[in-house]
C-alpha cells in the first residue's frame, strides 16, 4: 500500500509543477499581449 500511496503523490507534485510552470508561462503571455495592445491603442489616440 505504501508503493501505491508513493507513486500517486509523485504523479500528484509532478502534475501540480507541471500546471504551475504552465500557469507562469501564460500569465505573462498574456500579461505582455495586453501591454502591447495598450500601448498600441495610446498611440493611435495621440495621432
Amino acid at each position: 500500500m505504501s508503493e501505491q500511496l508513493r507513486i500517486i503523490l509523485i504523479i500528484i507534485v509532478s502534475v501540480s509543477i507541471f500546471g504551475l510552470i504552465t500557469f507562469v508561462f501564460v500569465k505573462n503571455y498574456v500579461k505582455n499581449k495586453i501591454d502591447r495592445l495598450v500601448n498600441s491603442e495610446k498611440k493611435s489616440k495621440l495621432k
